[in-house]
């Protein structure tokens, strides 16, 4: 028996495709006799010896005729097709018993652009809703009736369902119109070097004044105003701790998240050299430390060469951070120094002037206005945040990782899984719906397991990637996932996201800034195309930019130049995109189910093969230019159809760009083996070379940390 076609017909209405394969669809050649699941092909003179004998099951050897064939030749043969449902979605195979009919390539053909046709690629929109008229249950209740279902089992389900829909409604808004999104920010001062008197952070401090929400801007209030109260409270809090006035805005209540926070031990140690939390306070953050993490894709239908064995990452993403409980003590910390936060307050926009800038916000609870200035305006709100999308116009982000999960508290079967264990990445089938369904466990206090569901996809106006529709996958495939009841799950919050991503050719092909406004975090756009988020790349960059900004405030560096040069960007890390891009199914292209795990056991199993060091280098960014390469040859010499696997549906556009990417990353780890003495030499010229010419001692002190944290080297 011989598998001869493999198709995913992208619908979850199996019993429609059977239904259609067994009555509709006409096969053209042999006699078609119906089975549970599809149907059998024989020649009629089998399938009429079959019914006369009154044992279709008999082991007989039919045989094929193909009448439009000049060689009347008889071959045993039958053709199986049947189709079978898993991940919300169809799968179909046709295997062959024995030889090859004639016409047996006609038929495979016609089956083949008969699915397509019948069954093509859909992308759902949520509907347009109105609160006002009826609750959000009941809205989506009949688009997503199991997300709905279980929302209403978590305690604020409500509230969160409607925040999953704004951030989808956010999301769509700006993949619809990349080239003219919402303006937010606006430049009264065009040209403006935005440079004022100031030039101390003495100085600022004396001039610093109280506000009261709601009132009119005058001087500048603020050094430093954040919007987004996840990633930013960290930041602020840091930069109030070093004597700097600050604000928080936050949309939602403040220590509300929509996701959970994984790290290692080493990363997490920043912010205790930063000296935010001490060495017995990041203990009380930690909800579990698990002793491994295993990395696995499915691979039941993959060649040979594509199939690989777990990949163990013990120290990867293998601390859970209790979220909220962080997010409150960063507040604590902010507000103890002297730092404010107004929480349920939108921005609205802002106003750049050459001295400051002036950011309007509203209170949500009583639709009030709020207006206060700084000099400074840091966005951390994220993927959705309009301010990234009016900076990069077009090109905001290339790819993103739509993500949708929840914080379960206990409900599982014994057995079922080991809280000492996590799963970093791990699929259990094909290509679903024109993704990749990628799932990740990481274990939580007492009995909790946050559970993620996410896949690589590219922005695409037509099909820029649902959260809704993602959340149904979740609940209907949890159990396939990992054996369990829903209905006895203890559902705590949910979590979800966008997660964007940039495919960077150099370290200034994106803005981060512009005159008294930088981004960071996900609304910058800059971090690891595997597993972390903009969470672990603030943590791991934390210390730089937290330097750089210092440095800008204390010389009152704020035109977008300068600004510009501070940023999270890893050349190290930008050159791996080619790899995510190899992860995303293209809007409207078909490809052959297995393609994708295919690639993704190929280079995991490379990783597995090598020390436990290697794959952590590699998956926490920190991976150097002898080695990728190495792992690149390793793959290519493993698997020679990679490489044509990924040109399949990776553009030569896509293949030009990266070979930009790689050019930077090796001129910039030639540099930084050639300049390997800058950071320490700049050190020693400090006393002397800031002083007298701060912007070349910012260039100076960005171009050291590119050399280092640029290639994922970490402090130096």
């Amino acid at each position: 028996m011989q598998e001869i076609l493999y198709l995913e017909v992208p619908t979850p209405d199996t019993a429609a495709v059977c239904t259609w394969l067994q009555h509709e669809f006409d096969p053209g050649i042999g006699e078609k006799i119906i089975t549970p699941d599809g149907f059998r092909l024989l020649s009629p003179v089998t399938a009429a010896e079959l019914v006369k004998s009154g044992n279709q099951n008999a082991n007989l050897k039919p045989t094929f005729t193909d009448s439009n064939s000049e060689n009347h030749d008889s071959r045993s043969t039958e053709l199986s097709t049947f189709v079978w449902s898993v991940q919300r979605t169809t799968y179909l195979k046709v295997f062959r018993i024995e030889d090859a009919p004639p016409g047996e390539r006609k038929f495979l053909q016609a089956l083949n652009l008969a699915v397509r046709n019948k069954f093509p690629e859909n992308y759902p929109q949520p509907p347009v809703i109105d609160l006002t008229k009826q609750s959000i249950f009941d809205a989506l209740a009949p688009y997503y009736p199991l997300t709905v279902k279980y929302f209403q089992k978590m305690p604020k389900g409500e509230y969160d369902l409607q925040r999953v829909y704004w951030w989808e409604q956010r999301w769509r808004e700006g993949t619809r119109n990349p080239q003219t999104p919402k303006q937010v920010v606006f430049l009264k001062e065009e040209g403006s070097s935005a440079t004022d008197s100031v030039t101390d952070v003495t100085d600022v401090k004396k001039k610093a004044k109280a506000t009261i929400p709601g009132s009119d801007a005058g001087d500048t209030v603020y050094d430093l105003i954040y919007i987004g109260g996840a990633l930013g409270v960290i930041h602020a809090a840091v930069m109030a701790r070093l004597g700097y006035r600050v604000l928080l805005l936050e949309r939602m209540p403040f220590g509300r998240m929509n996701r959970e926070w994984n790290i290692s031990r080493d990363e997490i140690q920043s912010l205790i050299d930063l000296g935010l939390f001490t060495a017995a306070e990041i203990e009380t953050l930690i909800a579990r430390e698990y002793k491994d993490g295993y990395n696995k894709f499915f691979d039941a239908n993959n060649p040979p060469v594509a199939k690989a064995p777990i990949l163990h990452t013990p120290k990867v993403l293998n601390v859970a951070l209790d979220g909220e409980k962080l997010l409150y003590l960063a507040g604590v910390k902010l507000t103890e120094a002297g730092g404010e936060i107004w929480d349920e307050t939108e921005f609205i926009r802002a106003d750049v002037e050459a001295k400051k800038v002036i950011v309007q916000g509203c209170h949500l609870p009583t639709k009030a206005d709020r207006t206060t200035s700084a000099r400074l305006l840091v966005d951390a709100m994220g993927s959705a945040s309009p301010i990234a999308w009016q900076l990069n116009g077009g090109r905001a982000f290339d790819s993103v990782c739509p993500t949708v999960g929840a914080a379960i508290d206990g409900g599982f079967e014994p057995g079922v899984w080991d809280s000492e264990y996590g799963d970093v990445l791990y699929s259990h089938g094909d290509i679903s719906r024109g993704r990749q369904l990628i799932w990740e466990l990481f274990p939580g206090a007492g009995n909790e397991l946050t559970v993620y569901l996410f896949h690589y996809h590219q922005v695409n106006p037509e099909n820029p990637g649902s959260l809704l529709e993602l959340y149904e996958d979740f609940f209907t495939i949890l159990p396939e996932y990992r054996r369990c009841d829903l209905d006895k799950l203890v559902w705590k919050k949910p979590t979800f996201g966008y997660i964007p991503g940039h495919f960077s050719s150099n370290s200034s092909d994106r803005a981060v800034a512009v005159d008294r406004l930088i981004a960071i975090g996900d609304a910058a756009s800059l971090q690891s195309p595997l597993v972390f988020t903009g969470f672990g790349s603030l943590i791991r960059n934390l210390f730089r930019l937290t330097d750089l900004l210092d440095t800008a405030l204390k010389h009152n560096l704020l035109s977008a130049n300068h600004l510009n040069q501070i940023r999270a960007y890893q050349s190290n890390v930008s050159v791996t995109w080619l790899f995510s891009k190899g992860m995303m199914v293209p809007t409207g292209k078909s490809l052959p189910p297995q393609r994708i795990n295919s690639i993704l056991n190929t280079f995991f199993g490379i990783l597995a093969e090598q020390e436990l060091a290697v794959a952590e280098t590699f998956i926490k960014d920190k991976i150097d230019w002898l080695t990728f390469n190495r792992l690149a040859i390793e793959a290519a010499g493993k698997n020679p159809s990679l490489l044509l696997w990924i040109l399949d549906f990776v553009t030569f556009g896509d293949v030009w760009r990266w070979l930009g990417s790689y050019f930077s990353f090796t001129m910039l780890a030639l540099a930084s083996w050639l300049f390997g003495w800058l950071p320490s030499f700049a050190r020693r010229v400090q006393p002397w070379l800031e002083p007298r010419y701060p912007g070349i001692w910012l260039w100076l002190l960005a171009t050291s940390y590119a050399l280092t944290y640029g290639m994922g080297k970490g402090r130096k």
